[in-house]
């Protein structure tokens, strides 16, 4: 079994990668790349598998050694490695979805998602609750992008448009569509390989008091 992993498909010949190359200083570096694409992968495994007893205890104990070995290296909120890598899928987040950003603008950015057997809901269809969770992370990095301070989301309106599969690369785009004193609103689309909507969010964040967190 070739057990190399990459965090996102190589581009095929004579094809050049559309996003950013990861910083050199990129917290963790290519090893941490490495387990975090592993651990998306046991993630797609154990929701898609049905083992026998034996096999579950068998795990189960690997698994709490894993977890036993990763206690010793707990960090604070701000030196933590997940969440602070937007070359990796969903920025290294082990929850959110794997998506990668191409281009993004003051206002508006622009990415790729593909949705793993993880997020499945049904009849190979994306969980719904995965869609906002893609929506809500992209609009506050826009909502936050060269402005004062923090905000916070206040409301996330997801309107499904058509079902959103597994499996396939599709496209999504947000922007920041006004501002008003401590308020920002913005909107976000989800986009088929042939160009049809599939979801839509719209949101309004607000920007965090001081002493706020």
């Amino acid at each position: 079994m070739d057990r190399s992993l990459t965090p996102w498909p190589d581009p095929e010949p004579g094809e050049t990668k559309k996003w950013d190359e990861p910083p050199r200083e990129a917290r963790g570096g290519p090893e941490f790349a490495a387990l975090h694409a592993a651990q998306r992968l046991v993630q797609d495994r154990l929701a898609g598998a049905a083992p026998p007893p034996e096999l579950s205890k068998e795990v189960t104990e690997q698994l709490l050694d894993l977890a036993d070995l990763l206690a010793e290296h707990q960090m604070a909120e701000p030196d933590r490695i997940d969440g602070w890598r937007p070359d990796l899928p969903g920025r290294g987040h082990p929850l959110l979805p794997p998506y990668l950003i191409d281009d993004e603008t003051d206002g508006s950015l622009s990415g790729r998602v593909s949705f793993t057997r993880f997020y499945l809901g049904g009849n190979h269809a994306a969980h719904g609750g995965a869609l906002p969770l893609l929506f809500d992370d992209v609009l506050g990095r826009v909502m936050n992008h060269q402005q004062p301070g923090i905000s916070r989301t206040a409301y996330l309106t997801t309107n499904y448009r058509r079902i959103t599969p597994l499996d396939v690369e599709l496209r999504f785009e947000a922007s920041r569509d006004r501002i008003d004193g401590r308020k920002r609103w913005g909107s976000a689309r989800l986009f088929s390989p042939d160009g049809e909507l599939l979801s839509d969010a719209e949101g309004l964040f607000l920007q965090l008091l001081p002493g706020q967190a």
